[in-house]
């Protein structure tokens, strides 16, 4: 933190140690970017955040997904008024194996540690705000999850301000790779996003069908947006 001619710092430390490394950054004159989330406690961040303010130095957490170039692309089209006037949004989110039980612990859970990227989502793709939800969620992929303290499979369901509706289903374990989807239902149309796979062939035979599974976890599906997202963190500061 001391050597002049560093001019920020990446943080992606364990959530338990962001908000007092902001903090000594911010100190430092340093400017400062920080995976998600800021912390696990309100007055936490609230003293992150002054810090930064009275330090006077930027600071971007790491919400990658923005910068996705497809979940862009769909923000723009609904932006534009593509498919109207929007009524419905399905975001799935589902990891292909589940933390261990030790990142379990202190990670703030499903909804806080997961879901966090889709409520971001959410926000991002209406740039509205969300006024109402109801969450539910059971143990159902590891037992030892639940001993935890927390659960493996939650849907959200959420109100936005215009009385659109969202749905929001995560799950810690898909067999079949690294889930990722999006769908935007509008009065004049649909937006879609799929998942990414290593390549789109296909092979048809009397037998079955053939393709490839999704990427299979959040480095391989998100390798573009995650350098987008640090190339603006080092354009803006």
């Amino acid at each position: 933190m001391e050597n002049k001619d560093i001019d920020a710092v990446v943080i992606c430390s364990s959530t338990d140690t962001h908000a007092q490394i902001i903090s000594e950054a911010a100190e430092a004159g340093k400017h400062i970017f920080c995976e998600k989330p800021i912390a696990l406690d309100i007055s936490k961040i609230d003293q992150a955040i002054t810090a930064v303010k009275k330090a006077g130095v930027k600071l971007q957490v790491g919400f990658n997904r923005r910068f996705d170039p497809s979940f862009k692309k769909a923000k723009e089209l609904v932006a534009k008024g593509t498919i109207g006037i929007p009524h419905l949004v399905r975001i799935t989110s589902r990891d292909p194996e589940p933390p261990p039980i030790s990142y379990v612990k202190v990670s703030g859970g499903i909804f806080l540690d997961m879901m966090i990227h889709d409520f971001d989502m959410a926000r991002y793709l209406l740039d509205q705000e969300v006024v109402e939800l109801m969450a539910v969620g059971s143990c159902l992929v590891d037992p030892a999850i639940g001993e935890a303290g927390d659960i493996d499979t939650a849907i959200v369901t959420l109100k936005y301000e215009n009385g659109a509706w969202g749905t929001i289903d995560n799950s810690r374990k898909a067999v079949y790779g690294y889930d990722q989807r999006i769908e935007i239902f509008g009065s004049e149309g649909c937006v879609m996003v799929g998942n990414l796979k290593p390549t789109e062939v296909i092979v048809n035979s009397a037998k079955d069908t053939i393709s490839d599974k999704p990427l299979y976890f959040f480095i391989e599906r998100y390798q573009e947006a995650y350098l987008a997202e640090m190339e603006e963190f080092i354009n803006c500061i």
